[in-house]
């Protein structure tokens, strides 16, 4: 028998969710004197290695389609992948949703990914459908991909060898967004001196 934590730890979820699964009695619990809980380990292991799908059931899942753009004025690039995201999700005849996002691939403080995260992790999430994959984030994805696969998220890219045809600009929004950061953390972000820096480096970049 183990502990609520060894199972936490196997299963790849919390504690919290451990204990809904039990209210639920989709997890069977044994109660030492003490009252604390105790789990088979062949169960745990059992449900830990046939599919993440335990956390909800197969009918209840959804496909949940992620569009991101970087700025405002690329509100019709936002549209394009949409409305391929949709075609393609309807073509396969999945129950889909779509999360669109606006803000930088290296911030990971957005709604719509915050929100992504949170069905996934839940077990809500059958699929999950990019355009590309920097469209999740430009550095990091691989650890929204590692969740997927540990949650039974099916993760498809429609173009995985093709580059966006907004990604110049985007590149120069994203270094744009480190350099304010880290020249703000260096001079202040009201100082004259930071200031005077981003207007050069904003036109060296807008040259590119």
């Amino acid at each position: 028998m183990i502990s609520i934590g060894e199972a936490s730890k196997i299963l790849g979820v919390t504690r919290k969710t451990i204990r809904e699964w039990e209210k639920q009695g989709k997890i069977k619990v044994e109660r030492t004197p003490n009252g604390h809980r105790r789990f088979s380990r062949d169960e745990i292991l059992r449900l830990s290695s046939f599919g993440r799908s335990f956390s909800g059931s197969k009918e209840n899942k959804q496909t949940i389609a992620y569009a991101r753009v970087s700025s405002n004025d690329q509100k019709d690039d936002l549209k394009r992948q949409v409305e391929l995201l949709e075609s393609y999700c309807a073509t396969n005849g999945w129950t889909y949703s779509v999360i669109q996002d606006l803000g930088s691939g290296i911030n990971y403080d957005k709604r719509g990914l915050k929100n992504l995260i949170k069905e996934i992790c839940a077990g809500n999430v059958d699929r999950l459908v990019l355009t590309h994959k920097d469209r999740l984030l430009r550095f990091g994805s691989e650890i929204i991909f590692s969740i997927c696969e540990n949650y039974g998220t099916e993760v498809v890219i429609l173009n995985k060898g093709e580059i966006p045809i907004t990604f110049e600009d985007e590149l120069v929004s994203d270094v744009l967004e480190i350099i304010t950061v880290f020249s703000a953390r260096m001079y202040g972000a009201r100082s004259q001196k930071n200031k005077v820096i981003l207007e050069k480096l904003k036109d060296a970049t807008d040259k590119l």
